[in-house]
Formats: structure tokens, C-alpha cells, sequence
């Protein structure tokens, strides 16, 4: 396993005057990309099924204007 290398950022705030100053330990890489890819399938698989139930509910009611117009937004997803 690979040692972390811990990197601190002192922020000192316009209003200093002799408060103390806080350090804040950055998170690595790999950390924040991995969360972002996490995010990242998370919004997309939400989205995806929001827009799922929408056109099965447009179907149910018939609604052809519906279908037509969420189909076009539903594209960009059967890219799979």
C-alpha cells in the first residue's frame, strides 16, 4: 500500500488580527475523482429513470406531444 502524502494549505482570512490560523489537509487524487465518478453515475442514473417514468407516463396517457418530446431528451441515454 502506498503512503498518503499529506499536503496542508494555511489560509489566513482578511480579517486576521492575531486569531489563530487553521490548516485544512487537501484530499488526494484518486479521492476526489473517484467520488466524482460516483457522483457523476449517480445524477446520470437518476436522471435516467426520471425520465423513464415520464415517458411511461405519457404512454399511459396517451399523450403523443409527451412521448415525442422526452424521447429526444431520452436519446443521449441509449448510448450505451
Amino acid at each position: 500500500m502506498r503512503k498518503q502524502k499529506s499536503v496542508y494549505v494555511l489560509r489566513r482570512f482578511p480579517a486576521y488580527k492575531g486569531k489563530s490560523i487553521t490548516a485544512k489537509r487537501e484530499l488526494s487524487y484518486g479521492i476526489k475523482l473517484a467520488s466524482r465518478l460516483f457522483l457523476d453515475q449517480m445524477v446520470y442514473e437518476f436522471n435516467k429513470n426520471r425520465l423513464d417514468a415520464a415517458i411511461n407516463e405519457a404512454i399511459d396517457n396517451d399523450d403523443r406531444a409527451a412521448f415525442e418530446r422526452l424521447s429526444v431528451h431520452y436519446q443521449p441515454y441509449t448510448w450505451e
